[in-house]
């Protein structure tokens, strides 16, 4: 039990609480003095009330496509050094690319990372668009 003061409307009130929740402290002492009286405020009719108006409830999206298997890396193809979202692919399909060369944008965190070549090949497929969620590690674009 604890003692407590409220003011409500500048008058004072002394009101007695019972913690239920505060573990061993919250024990009924054994011999509790007796409640001080409390002075009580008078107390309005709660007002009235208007109903809720009807919502409408959007039905459920469609489950999304699933995913394709992903690609196999090979030796010269560029992959994803990290997880998040293909800003542009710098690159199309048939273009000579050289070693360090910027071939596409990947933001993660806020932060735009620069995705380079390492090493000299022409593009023969890009499996990234800009916009799409990219994964750690997936093929963005094969190299050959």
């Amino acid at each position: 039990m604890k003692k407590l003061r409220v003011t409500v409307d500048g008058k004072a009130y002394d009101v007695l609480v019972e913690i239920l929740d505060g573990g061993p402290a919250a024990a009924p002492a054994a011999a509790a003095p007796a409640p001080a009286p409390v002075q009580s405020a008078p107390v309005a009719a709660p007002a009235p009330v208007a109903p809720l108006a009807p919502v409408a409830v959007a039905p459920a999206p469609a489950p999304a496509a699933p995913k394709a298997a992903p690609v196999a890396a090979g030796a010269n193809d560029i992959v994803s050094p990290l997880s998040g979202k293909v800003v542009s692919v710098d690159v199309k399909v048939g273009d000579a690319v050289a070693a360090g060369a910027k071939v596409a944008v990947v933001e993660a965190m806020k932060m735009n990372t620069d995705i380079t070549a390492a090493a000299a090949g022409k593009v023969l497929s890009i499996h990234a668009a800009a916009g799409e969620a990219i994964e750690e590690g997936a093929v963005m674009i094969k190299l050959g």
